[in-house]
């Protein structure tokens, strides 16, 4: 199946908009736009299930009939689609989820300072918006530091700035995402970023200020925001909080895109002596996590556990 996203009145952000297949009120199954805003709902992702071919129908009907499909966007609110028979028989196309600006929020993902930028640095967040589509971001480096020297309160062009130079440059990175929340203090996005920086460098004090930054804008947070969080309290010895939001990550993230979320759980119970649920935990994400380091490091930590867990006489 097939959808689209678009804003109402407004531009599609550049980053993937987060898409939730939810069936009796739970989360089924995930997936995001691309940079056109289309997104896909595929069987073989689904949790659980093997699809083979010819088989996929089926898979799709006793799944996602009768489910609700919507859009998660801070600052947004969305129009839903419900998948019909029709939907998973004939026509895969489910229609266009329409996300509409909620002036009432705390927190926004998309800033309102793009409103106010000069035409001149407007220009240059357009052209490196089409150099982004190129696969050029070098180009379009160059195009959001003009467009930031040109207009200083840009808060989006910071972003996207900052998020280029994550890999390359994190010191930099920093720089400019903290600028484009100063920028606009209801921008939820850097304060995401500037967590998952934080992790990255195990300073967990200041992962847990961007990850409480960010949920104070938009307490529903991310699958991200929530991993941020179970993993700097874990490491901060709040276990308590570590457990809450690993278990808030794991109630939204279905295909564990996040796959290391329900291993973390397992440390979290293991680390307040609960080693059978944790053995059931690690044993479970063997389910879906491919051959390789990953999965040989799930099996000696299964093995490690097995010695605590006490055997049947």
């Amino acid at each position: 199946m097939r959808g689209t996203v678009v804003v109402k009145d407004g531009l599609l952000p550049w980053d993937p908009i987060p898409v939730t297949v939810s069936c009796n009120g739970k989360a089924a199954y995930t997936t995001e736009t691309d940079a056109k805003g289309y997104f896909g709902i595929l069987p073989s992702h689904i949790p659980g299930e093997v699809s083979q071919q010819g088989d996929s129908g089926r898979q799709m009907k006793v799944h996602f009939e009768g489910c609700v499909v919507e859009a998660f966007l801070a600052g947004f609110g969305s129009s839903t689609l419900t998948v019909t028979e029709s939907n998973l028989r004939d026509t895969p196309e489910i229609g266009t989820i329409t996300l509409t600006r909620e002036f009432t929020a705390r927190g926004t993902a998309m800033s309102a300072t793009s409103k106010s930028v000069p035409a001149s640095a407007a220009g240059h967040w357009s052209r490196a918006g089409e150099e982004m589509l190129a696969d050029r971001p070098d180009r379009a480096r160059r195009q959001l530091e003009e467009a930031v020297r040109i207009y200083p309160g840009f808060a989006e062009a910071w972003y996207q700035l900052g998020t280029l130079l994550l890999l390359s440059n994190p010191r930099a990175a920093q720089t400019c995402l903290r600028k484009a929340a100063a920028a606009d203090p209801a921008f939820v996005s850097p304060h995401e970023q500037l967590a998952g920086l934080a992790v990255q460098q195990q300073d967990w004090p200041s992962a847990l200020a961007s990850v409480g930054h960010y949920l104070q804008l938009d307490p529903k947070g991310t699958i991200h925001i929530w991993y941020y969080s179970a993993l700097s309290n874990l490491q901060m010895g709040n276990i308590a909080a570590a457990e809450n939001s690993v278990n808030k990550l794991l109630a939204v993230d279905p295909l564990h895109n996040i796959r290391n979320g329900e291993q973390l759980l397992a440390v979290i119970l293991a680390r307040r002596a609960d080693y059978a649920d944790a053995l059931a935990h690690l044993r479970h994400s063997l389910s879906y996590v491919p051959e390789g380091p990953d999965a040989e490091m799930i099996r000696a930590q299964i093995a490690q556990l097995e010695r605590h867990v006490t055997k049947p006489k």
